[in-house]
């Protein structure tokens, strides 16, 4: 017979007890102590059990929790859990035999429903504990997004930085104490935002608007995204690195020498779950490409001050490696000997001796070897000519 949890976790409306289905009822009221924060606490007056305040960072409660393991426990929750909630934090201290979920419905599922939205078409975040550019990738006229707020105060925020990045026309539905007797739902745009005593919790609900520049869905982004002092991988060599080195989900990139960082940004902006570690001898660039990572909403970039191949100690596995500077015969015989079987290295070389290096590891070891010509139409007096480029010579390998 399976053991019964110790530990359920229930999601909590600001309804309180009256939007509870039965199983949630009868958590809360077998359990011998209820844990949560004091505002979920307060929604419940009447429980005859033990209360415990859930502290604040998040993360000290844990141990408390861990401590009470083995009696009747109830956490309280927003929701669903489980949809940018507590619960999976939670879940993952646990065995899967300690406990169980009752959620409820989530922010999102109350937003939908109150202006008619389709979740499967609207994009969802919770950005009440992470930097509002994560958003930034997807903003674009006529794009739908409901976000969750840390407070009433961040809404103004967050219309400051829609307006900062040319989209204060966007329309925002505030949101607050959805499910609940304090209600309320209000409509304003970025650039004139001006609401006042707004409730928490609260959630904002995004129609886009505005001239701002978005960022393309396809690689190869506008080179007037990064910031840089002119150590950039152009925007169409940038486009065939990035379709050599081939990003699948959940994959890690070595990206060494990364001048402005694009080849490492444009990688993360992929899928959620990658990740990638950047490799820039100078300080300053180093300092850049973290400023161009955090206004273009890309995460999980770990920045290496130093020259590979000596910075490349410590690093987790590589599934894919750039280099884009520093090509060395000595860079190239530690990654042959480092990288995993399987794994894919793109090199891009502009000096003759680089291409010489390159031609000789694609005889040696296969391949391809590309090259690489672009020109540009440029004015010649009163007519247009072509002004080509240096010549880009790129080799991709799987080792």
């Amino acid at each position: 017979m399976a053991e019964t949890p110790w530990l359920t976790i229930v999601g909590l409306g600001e309804d309180g007890p009256e939007g509870l289905p039965p199983a949630s009822r009868d958590a809360l009221e077998r359990a011998e102590i209820v844990m949560g924060p004091a505002r979920h606490l307060a929604l419940l007056p009447g429980l005859a059990a033990e209360r415990l305040d859930w502290p604040v960072p998040f993360a000290d409660g844990l141990p408390i929790l861990q401590g009470l393991r083995g009696r009747r426990v109830a956490v309280l929750t927003s929701g669903d859990p489980f949809w940018f909630g507590a619960g999976s934090v939670i879940a993952r201290r646990f065995a899967p035999h300690e406990w169980r979920a009752l959620p409820g419905p989530s922010v999102f599922s109350l937003a939908a429903a109150r202006l008619g939205w389709p979740l499967e078409a609207t994009h969802c975040a919770g950005l009440h504990a992470a930097p509002f550019a994560r958003l930034r990738p997807l903003l674009a006229p006529g794009i739908t997004a409901l976000v969750t707020l840390r407070d009433g105060a961040a809404v103004a925020d967050f219309a400051a930085f829609l307006t900062g990045a040319g989209f204060g026309e966007s329309r925002l539905h505030v949101l607050e104490a959805l499910g609940g007797p304090r209600e309320r739902i209000r409509v304003t745009t970025a650039r004139t935002m001006d609401l006042e005593g707004i409730a928490h919790p609260v959630a904002v609900a995004l129609e886009a608007a505005g001239d701002g520049p978005a960022i393309p869905a396809a690689s190869g982004w506008p080179d007037s995204l990064f910031e840089n002092d002119g150590q950039i991988t152009k925007r169409p060599v940038r486009a065939l690195t990035l379709s050599a080195l081939a990003p699948l989900p959940g994959e890690h990139l070595w990206d060494i020498g990364g001048g402005s960082g694009s080849i490492s940004i444009e990688w993360l902006a992929r899928h959620p779950g990658m990740q990638a570690s950047v490799i820039e001898a100078d300080p300053v660039r180093a300092e850049r490409i973290a400023a161009n990572a955090a206004a273009l909403g890309v995460e999980r970039l770990r920045i290496v001050t130093g020259r590979a191949p000596e910075a490349l100690d410590g690093l987790a596995p590589p599934d894919a490696v750039f280099v884009g500077g520093g090509l060395s015969q000595e860079l190239l015989e530690t990654l042959w000997a480092r990288v995993a079987p399987g794994s894919r290295i793109v090199a891009n070389a502009v000096t003759l001796e680089s291409e010489t290096l390159l031609a000789l590891w694609q005889a040696a070891h296969g391949g391809e070897l590309l090259r690489i010509e672009l020109a540009e139409a440029r004015p010649l007096g009163r007519r247009r000519g072509w002004r080509a480029a240096f010549p880009v010579v790129q080799w991709s390998v799987r080792r």
